[in-house]
């Protein structure tokens, strides 16, 4: 039977994702649309793919008829970050049984950031409806960006910088809740520097595993020195 308490925790926890899914969907939806695609196909990406920054970068793809080759590649070098997320919660994960690999699916940088933040008995449970929560905002969203792109003459123009909007907001709302500022910092400055090394098209990888060994060195030393 649900627990109603763990569904209500999971349901407040996903509020601040709600209000950016919601939004996002919904752009990427009418981008979807306004590009010429019906909206079950928008739909769908977003049930099979569902990873925000990427669908957006998939839409030009799409439309310029791009090889499965530039696709696979783009597509693990966008969202490489995810299996870094995963190790965080890799205990979590194995406690949750065949859940998991929803889990590892839906792992979003937005469900990481909510689940980060949770302390609750019953974790395993409030992340995994965290996630449906936010899957269910996302395909929601989609599905109502695309329609409305079908009935309403709206200017696209800078809608699509509101994946880099939601961005900085889940690193304000990080910085805000904590008091150990060092991931945040590496995390800007090796970006900042890779980004000069790297194209923009190239950096993301590197940064992520040059932050990613510099975080467990540093939880290494302090783990010793605890």
């Amino acid at each position: 039977m649900l627990d109603k308490k763990i569904i209500k925790t999971a349901f407040k926890k996903s509020i601040p994702i709600m209000c950016s899914y919601l939004f996002i969907a919904f752009a990427y939806g009418l981008m979807m649309k306004k590009a010429g695609f019906a909206w079950y196909v928008a739909f769908f990406i977003s049930f099979f793919v569902y990873t925000g920054a990427f669908q957006f970068v998939l839409i030009p793809f799409l439309t310029s008829h791009v090889s499965l080759l530039t696709l696979a590649i783009t597509a693990l070098l966008m969202n490489s970050r995810q299996t870094f997320y995963s190790l965080t919660f890799i205990h979590d994960f194995k406690k949750m049984g065949i859940k998991k690999w929803y889990m590892i699916h839906t792992l979003t940088d937005e469900t990481y950031a909510v689940n980060c933040t949770l302390d609750e008995d019953n974790k395993d449970a409030v992340m995994f409806y965290v996630a449906l929560f936010s899957r269910i905002y996302w395909l929601f969203g989609t599905i109502v960006g695309s329609v409305a792109g079908s009935l309403i003459p709206i200017d696209l123009k800078g809608i699509d910088f509101c994946m880099t909007a939601l961005f900085v907001i889940i690193f304000m709302d990080q910085w805000t809740q904590t008091k150990d500022h060092f991931p945040a910092l590496s995390g800007v400055i090796i970006a900042f520097i890779c980004l000069l090394i790297f194209s923009s098209q190239q950096f993301m990888l590197p940064s992520l595993i040059i932050v990613s060994l510099l975080l467990l060195l540093n939880q290494g030393k302090e783990t010793k020195n605890g």
